[in-house]
């Protein structure tokens, strides 16, 4: 299997991250040139076209592209460590946080700096300023809340480590670096304290 993925691109590193977590080692990753715009090309084109990235290209040639569906297929491929829930009810939850930290921090994460950044002008036309601002003020209260539940449970959804994680992580790495958003210099010491202990994992270390 080939993962087609980009470097320091917040989605593809959800999946390394995950597949990190998994150990899993047996699946080609080929990079992909978005600042080229490789990935509108017609070669990507073909496997993927909503020129997306991640995307995961099966033996069979199939190509399976979303970067929470790709999850589930490595989930259901490598079963141990759990990532996505034990039984029904805790994979009820861990997908209700997971979704949760998908559209309403790394979303936002992704509009404010689209629509803010100039580095991201290229990728993002036309770019609409006030509404990337207005996403960034609504990454700080998702943000808030989240601190709260951190406040409460050592991780996202729950007790332990989980996809969930994985994506909050990933969404607030991008935020750092792009944003220049640290929880900790805006009060929020939960968030911080989590995430940099998720910073500790080795799987971290994977962009």
């Amino acid at each position: 299997m080939k993962l087609y993925s980009a470097t320091r691109a917040p989605n593809p590193r959800r999946v390394l991250m995950f597949m990190a977590e998994k150990g899993i080692r047996d699946i080609e990753v080929v990079p992909v040139d978005l600042a080229a715009g490789e990935h509108r090309g017609a070669a990507f084109m073909a496997k993927n076209p909503l020129a997306q990235v991640p995307a995961l290209e099966l033996d069979d040639g199939r190509v399976l592209a979303e970067t929470r569906a790709i999850c589930t297929y490595l989930e259901g491929r490598h079963p141990a460590p759990n990532l996505m829930g034990e039984g029904f009810e805790e994979r009820a939850f861990v997908e209700m946080m997971d979704r949760r930290c998908e559209l309403q921090l790394f979303l936002r994460i992704a509009n404010c700096i689209r629509h803010t950044h100039p580095g991201l002008a290229a990728l993002e036309q036309p770019q609409f300023g006030d509404f990337g601002v207005s996403q960034g003020d609504k990454v700080r209260a998702t943000a808030r809340w989240l601190d709260g539940v951190l406040a409460r449970q050592p991780y996202v959804a729950g007790e332990r480590f989980t996809i969930a994680d994985i994506t909050a992580f990933c969404a607030l790495e991008f935020a750092r670096g792009l944003m220049r958003f640290r929880p900790g210099q805006e009060g929020m010491d939960n968030l911080q304290a989590w995430r940099d202990r998720v910073a500790e994992r080795p799987s971290a270390a994977v962009v």
